[in-house]
């Protein structure tokens, strides 16, 4: 430890005799771990952290994948029927997702309420903060409610007394008891947010096959029971439940058991890995750098180390003393990479979309840091190992530099891979932004400019009757009309590009006089119930037929606008003519004549395929009620004036009712958000790269020129002109280019397939791509040899031959 602390005061006392050789180091490491910790800091909390469950790597989602939903579900019936009879699991439940309630006791309030089945949070090892779960008696039908409040509704709602136990409170008009209080933190299996959990109530007198609600189940694993075992388990109940699903869809349907983690993650874990890849190479690139810096400073240094070697320095303590010297030095660089990735960290969770799992969480805690100290120490180990290779010769004893070709070799390697890792970062990140550019510029098939939409549900208590709900969206679309500078309203159950949307297998649509589809389910068909300036707010053009009327809304007429995609599928061929044909949607109900074709609407998110969709014209009848729905206004005005005069209709009508206003080309791009951020961050982290890079390159080629000196001098001696001694440099920095380019092809031809998944419109080995990375790449490291090539050329023959 004496002589540990020897070398690391030793080292200290050389930094400071050179700051600017001190700095560049301290810099470029921070750069490269301040990155790394920052980008650690999210993905953590991703892939690697424990998730807040007892026991959570026994946690699974299990249940049926089929085209009418991609993420895992049951129906209750089937669901109860596995629950009695399945094996693997210590313990099953279920709840059936999240829907608006109203606290109507004094000062309503709109709530998220998630119904849970009674063994919901014992299957997922969490226990209340305070009270208990429901129990069985509470999860039925006509049991009394009773409700377990969030921690963040018991503090804001309750001031967090314990009192409130017991209590019993307005929940959709009916009183329902606080049995409970979540602990702080709780997260859903499916990562959103509720304010309550209500029993579910299945009904298990009466969901006996295939009818009933829809639920998603999850599961604990029995003790050694794989996720494969599982599911293999779950084969004969599988095929059971299969026997219920009509004969032509159940090719379809597939049994899925994963991990919770998987479920959680499984949309974020590729760009998450891509990310903190691109940091990590990142880092490499600043402990290539570093290292060459130290290798460098190994030559100025050769006299030094060769006299103690002389004085009888082992070869062992020379190379400790250079390793105390990194690593003081890359803990230096770790402590600035701390303050730069809290920076950093905070800038993501800025500039980031809603909906990345557990971002807000990302800290930087005791674990972060550790991981920043063990990155930090290995960094130091890399390159202190890299400038230890320098053996020290008894010429340098006269002061020569004769450092031999080991570090040289060294160098230039340390260089090519700088270059070569900068190479597959650039090209990743070109790609992501080709393909942000192409996400930029697809067609929505509408207009999204001008408009601006309104989201409200009308909550049970106060909306009872279907009668009731009619009356109120009626009531607000003649109010609206009434706005002054408004071209065109609409209401519809929903809005495209994203969102929650209706949808019916293919294979259930009918056109009258003609067989049914017979293979398969023919994927889904999306679908809206929408007022007739529907078309109009959105600029959807209709290019045959016509669109909805007044008349089309009366409680006898069936109207039908099918999109232009859905057209062809159920009437192929030119010589037959949709208008004027019936349809029925579902295995019975009423026929709906066709009387428009509109043009195809993105209406499945901007990156995948749009649905085949259709139309039905909202009705004046309470047979066609909604709960939820969403105004659309075009308008000349600017968005936040519309919206005051929104709130002020609605809030004439209902000024308790909760109404959620944005414009059209904000919610479209809160879909760009996601890729966006992708494409922004692997950017700046190829950016930092090339910098690093071409500072390399300088660094390697103004040393090369300042160890040649005398050389380049002799030859301007004896006759070399500056154009003999310009291409000599260059030559030397492209080489290196060349050499680091082509390794980094090869590199990139193979990262790029993993990026496959993320990109839009793009092939993973685009060729233009490739080609500007390379130029670009090429100019970069020109550009940082020129500067070492003009020095070289004005070398003084007469000063290089004096000290030669």
């Amino acid at each position: 430890m004496e002589t540990l602390w020897q070398d690391l005061r030793y080292a200290a006392r050389g930094f400071r005799r050179n700051p600017t050789f001190t700095l560049t180091a301290i810099v470029t490491l921070a750069l490269g771990i301040g990155a790394t910790t920052a980008v650690f800091s999210v993905v953590d909390r991703l892939l690697f952290r424990s998730l807040p469950y007892a026991d959570a790597g026994q946690l699974v989602s299990v249940g049926l994948v089929a085209p009418i939903e991609p993420q895992e579900f049951m129906l209750g019936g089937d669901y109860l029927e596995w629950r009695a009879h399945q094996t693997p699991f210590a313990s099953i439940t279920t709840w059936s997702g999240i829907g608006d309630c109203d606290l109507t006791d004094p000062n309503p309030l709109r709530l998220a309420c998630a119904r849970v089945e009674s063994t919901f949070l014992s299957t997922l090892g969490v226990a209340p903060l305070m009270g208990r779960s429901f129990t069985r008696e509470e999860d039925r039908p006509d049991a009394a409610p009773v409700a377990l409040l969030s921690y963040e509704l018991w503090q804001s709602r309750f001031a967090g007394k314990r009192g409130v136990l017991g209590r019993a409170i307005s929940l959709d008009g009916r009183p329902a008891t606080v049995i409970g209080v979540l602990p702080r933190g709780f997260e859903l299996p499916n990562l959103s947010r509720a304010d309550l959990l209500v029993p579910q109530a299945l009904d298990e007198a009466h969901q006996q096959g295939p009818a009933g609600a829809v639920v998603r189940a999850f599961a604990r694993l029995r003790p050694g029971v794989t996720v494969e075992g599982a599911s293999a388990a779950l084969q004969p109940l599988f095929e059971r439940s299969l026997q219920s699903v009509p004969a032509a869809f159940r090719s379809e349907v597939k049994l899925s058991v994963r991990s919770l983690r998987d479920r959680q993650v499984h949309d974020v874990r590729r760009a998450s890995w891509i990310l903190l890849a691109s940091v990590v190479a990142v880092l490499l690139i600043a402990c290539a750098n570093v290292a060459n810096l130290m290798l460098a400073r190994a030559v100025v240094r050769q006299r030094e180390l060769s006299i103690r070697a002389t004085l009888g320095a082992a070869r062992g303590r020379l190379v400790r003393q250079q390793l105390a010297e990194s690593v003081l030095l890359a803990l230096a660089g770790g402590a600035a990479g701390c303050a730069l990735a809290f920076g950093l960290l905070r800038v993501f969770v800025a500039i980031a979309p809603e909906g990345i799992p557990r971002l807000k969480q990302a800290t930087l805690d005791v674990r972060i840091l550790l991981f920043t100290l063990g990155a930090s120490l290995l960094s130091g180990l890399l390159f202190g190992l890299a400038s230890s290779v320098w053996r020290p010769r008894i010429e340098a004893l006269a002061g020569a530099r004769v450092a031999g070709p080991a570090p040289g070799i060294l160098r230039r390697g340390l260089v090519a891979v700088q270059i070569a890792v900068s190479f597959v970062l650039l090209v990743c990140a070109g790609l992501l932004l080709r393909s942000l550019v192409n996400l930029q510029n697809t067609p929505l098939g509408m207009q999204t400019g001008g408009l601006v939409t309104a989201r409200l549900s009308l909550g049970e208590h106060a909306y009872p009757q279907p009668a009731q709900q009619v009356r109120f969206f009626e009531a607000l679309e003649a109010r609206l009309q009434a706005i002054p500078g408004v071209s065109a309203l609409a209401i519809s159950d929903s809005v495209p590009p994203a969102g929650q949307t209706r949808s019916r297998l293919y294979a259930s649509i009918e056109v009258q006089g003609r067989p049914r589809f017979a293979e398969g389910t023919g994927g889904m068909v999306t679908w809206r119930s929408v007022t007739p300036g529907y078309f109009a707010a959105l600029k959807i053009p209709v290019p045959r037929g016509r669109v909805f009327g007044e008349d089309d809304r009366r409680p006898t007429e069936n109207a039908v606008v099918i999109s232009e995609s859905l057209a062809r599928r159920l009437f192929p061929g030119e010589s037959v003519e949709p208008l004027g044909q019936q349809l029925r949607f579902g295995f019975e109900g009423p026929w709906y004549r066709v009387v428009g074709v509109a043009r195809d609407v993105k209406n499945a998110g901007l990156t995948m395929a749009s649905d085949p969709e259709y139309y039905v014209a909202r009705k004046h009848s309470p047979d066609d009620a909604w709960h939820y729905s969403t105004v659309i206004l075009r308008t000349g005005f600017p968005p936040e004036v519309v919206a005051g005069w929104l709130r002020r209709e609605i809030g004439a009508l209902d000024p308790t009712l909760p109404v959620t206003i944005e414009t059209m080309s904000e919610r479209v791009a809160q879909l760009r958000q996601r890729p966006m951020l992708d494409a922004t961050l692997l950017g700046i982290f190829a950016g930092v790269g090339l910098l690093l890079a071409a500072i390399g390159v300088y660094g390697l080629l103004a040393f090369l020129v300042a160890e040649r000196t005398q050389e380049l001098g002799v030859r301007m001696a004896l006759g070399g002109t500056r154009k003999d001694i310009l291409p000599l440099v260059l030559g030397k920095g492209m080489k290196l280019v060349a050499a680091g380019a082509l390794a980094g092809l090869v590199a990139s031809l193979a990262a790029t397939r993993l990026l496959q998944g993320l990109l839009f419109e793009v092939d993973a080995r685009d060729t233009a791509t490739f080609v500007i990375v390379a130029l670009g790449l090429g100019g970069a490291a020109l550009l940082a040899s020129y500067v070492p090539a003009r020095r070289a050329l004005r070398v003084d023959p007469a000063v290089a031959l004096r000290r030669e």
